[in-house]
């Protein structure tokens, strides 16, 4: 009879709305996945087909080749990872130095580096155009990775304080009686023990660059050097809508955000538990 009670409260409270949860997260992407295998008259018929039937691909080699893509994904690779590799550097560097030194102020500039993140960020985008525009960097990919950076260090490096203040001090301590400096101690002790957080981190710093989209709209005004949620905002145009290569294009933008939490999964729920503790 306990067991009974046991099954059916995990039923209720739990397989049920997991499954009903799941339903509405996976129903849009499935729907977006048949879409783009659809013909577009197919799409727009009055007649709604569920699955695709025929089965055609042409909505993938369109919106790849004519739409461009080709070109907007490897730019979207090119600015996430060059943006990802500069925050995790500075996050590491920030979080180290926020964990093992005292000073004066310490925590009202936490407390102000938290703040930062609450601002909108539509609030930059004016100000920001007319520095970088001054600076000779509009319409260029590094206006977008500066801005990447900034958005993102303040809070990677909170996270990473906590990764390392999980880490005893005592082990700073030991090796710098063998000798080694603070940068020594950071690349060869610090960086290892704490590196599923750091993929942790990388990973959500990549998912924020790879998906944002009003900044990478202001800042870009050459369809060459548009990065993927531009290239689908165009698909959308004044007096029609491309179905099909938008739901192709979606799909494509999806495929290294999967394959990437796919491949760093193990490292998430250890990364993410590991900046809990208390040093």
């Amino acid at each position: 009879m306990i067991k009974v009670k046991k099954a059916i409260s995990s039923l209720t409270l739990f397989y049920i709305p997991m499954t009903i949860a799941l339903v509405f997260v996976l129903f849009p992407f499935l729907w977006a996945v048949s879409t783009s295998l659809k013909k577009e008259s197919d799409i727009i018929s009055a007649t709604v087909r569920y699955f695709p039937s025929p089965m055609t691909f042409d909505n993938f080699v369109k919106v790849w080749s004519v739409n461009k893509f080709s070109v907007y994904f490897i730019n979207s690779l090119f600015i996430s990872i060059i943006a990802v590799v500069f925050i995790a550097i500075l996050s590491i560097a920030n979080g180290y130095a926020l964990s093992r030194y005292k000073f004066k102020g310490k925590n009202a500039f936490m407390l102000i580096l938290l703040s930062t993140q609450m601002l909108p960020v539509i609030l930059f985008v004016i100000p920001l155009f007319l520095i970088f525009k001054n600076m000779g960097l509009i319409n260029t990919p590094y206006a977008i990775i500066l801005f990447y950076i900034v958005s993102q260090v303040a809070f990677n490096t909170l996270l990473m304080q906590g990764f390392v203040n999980s880490i005893p001090k005592e082990i700073d301590e030991a090796a710098m009686v063998d000798g080694a400096g603070r940068l020594r101690i950071i690349a060869t002790i610090i960086t290892p023990v704490i590196l599923p957080g750091i993929v942790a981190t990388a990973a959500f710093a990549f998912i924020g660059c790879w998906n944002e989209f009003l900044v990478a709209f202001s800042f870009i005004t050459s369809a060459k050097k548009f990065t993927i949620p531009i290239g689908l905002k165009f698909l959308i145009g004044e007096y029609s809508v491309e179905y099909g290569s938008l739901a192709a294009g979606s799909i494509i933008g999806l495929i290294p955000p999967i394959l990437l939490f796919m491949y760093i999964q193990r490292f998430l729920v250890q990364g993410l538990a590991g900046g809990s503790v208390k040093g």
